[in-house]
């Protein structure tokens, strides 16, 4: 495996065990309630497995040769995400958890099976290939855990 693609592998693991480390022994009412911005944690984890999904289809897509569909500014990106949220609010939390793990395998398998054009962080847009969304979503859920003495 190219040392690109271990790069890209290591990084999204360690800001999933990051994620899990951080939210590690939330009991499900502050898993639920909307007291980080307006979101609970629940919907951060849906937010994140969304753009899980989105990234990995821009890699398989990146990989196959195509152009990048997923370029927004910022208007896009906030109608997308509050799309994501309006149609995940309602759902479960073993679901949300469900997704977070479902969406991260499809990422890293398609990122084990990328091109090395599909390694080139340079094509990509929103859903960048060395992303760090979840990082900056797992610093919020930090500081608001520490802020709620949780």
């Amino acid at each position: 495996m190219s040392d690109e693609r271990e790069i890209v592998l290591e990084r999204f693991r360690s800001m999933r065990l990051e994620l899990t480390q951080v939210i590690d022994g939330l009991k499900p009412p502050h898993l639920t309630e909307h007291t980080l911005d307006g979101w609970s944690i629940k919907d951060h984890l849906y937010h994140i497995a969304s753009w899980d999904y989105v990234r990995a289809l821009e890699v398989i897509r990146i990989s196959a040769g195509h152009t990048l569909a997923w370029r927004m500014n910022g208007e896009q990106d906030e109608a997308f995400n509050m799309l994501v949220y309006d149609l995940h609010k309602d759902l479960g939390l073993e679901q949300a958890f469900w997704e977070l793990t479902t969406s991260r395998e499809c990422l890293l398998k398609a990122i084990e099976g990328a091109t090395q054009r599909g390694l080139d962080p340079t094509l990509y847009g929103e859903a960048g290939l060395l992303s760090s969304h979840e990082a900056q979503h797992t610093g919020w859920i930090r500081r608001w855990r520490e802020e709620k003495g949780y």
